[in-house]
């Protein structure tokens, strides 16, 4: 029997991508990836410069993505079928050979990797191993020069997609802040920082650590900025640190 190995590639530079998972993407006879339909898939795009050239290449096309409201039952459904016939696939790929399943970031953080190994894990068939990768936020605040945490400093991380309300009141709680998702719904999360009076301390990356990379304060983008899905917000922690001596 081969296994189901989850491989975290981190944030979007190939770079960034460890060692071991490098090591993994050279000698992999089997890769399975996520991908819209249609598109050629970020992680694919990360793993090109490592992968074997020989591996046999299995395109996992999510059946839904923003057409349905995520807490739809509809989309709940058609994710919950996709999910599980790709772990039917993937334990028949890996009766006789090793499957790797390419993550962007970190697999165990926010990642579609994690529906696959529950059900895998739970039904037991398969030997599972993860890589763990740079999470796409490390690499969007190493993008903007700042430090995130200072001292005693809680870290909130949140999903652009909660109502308003709930973002300022987590927003209010917190000293430093990632907020993931956010996409069309930037609006949202610019008021609430603003009801927060986080704004001023707010900075937006699009495609952090890619070509593509764009960062600047969010106070001084327009409210009419497009936002791709590798979009992510921050507001840099203030707390505790010894003096800068002149």
């Amino acid at each position: 029997m081969g296994r189901v190995i989850g491989l975290g590639l981190g944030p979007g530079d190939p770079d960034l991508v460890t060692v071991r998972a490098q090591r993994w993407l050279s000698r992999a006879g089997q890769v399975a990836y996520f991908r819209k339909r249609g598109q050629p898939g970020q992680a694919r795009r990360i793993a090109q410069a490592w992968l074997a050239p020989h591996a046999q290449e299995y395109a996992m096309e999510y059946p839904v993505t923003t057409e349905l409201p995520v807490d739809s039952p509809d989309y709940n459904g058609l994710l919950a079928r996709f999910y599980d016939d790709w772990v039917e696939r993937l334990e028949a790929l890996a009766e006789h050979d090793d499957v790797v399943v390419l993550c962007e970031g970190d697999p165990f953080f926010y990642g579609s990797f994690m529906h696959l190994y529950e059900r895998l894990r739970r039904r037991g068939r398969t030997a599972l191993e993860v890589v763990p990768g740079m999470p796409g936020m490390v690499g969007c605040w190493w993008a903007c020069g700042q430090p995130m945490t200072w001292g005693d400093d809680v870290l909130t991380v949140l999903m652009g997609t909660l109502p308003e309300d709930e973002l300022v009141q987590h927003m209010q709680r917190t000293d430093a802040l990632v907020v993931m998702k956010i996409g069309r719904h930037l609006g949202r999360v610019r008021r609430a920082l603003q009801r927060a009076g986080l704004l001023g301390r707010a900075w937006l990356v699009q495609y952090g650590t890619m070509e593509a990379q764009r960062v600047a304060p969010l106070s001084e983008m327009g409210e009419d900025v497009t936002c791709p899905y590798f979009t992510i917000v921050l507001v840099p922690g203030q707390g505790r640190r010894p003096e800068i001596i002149p």
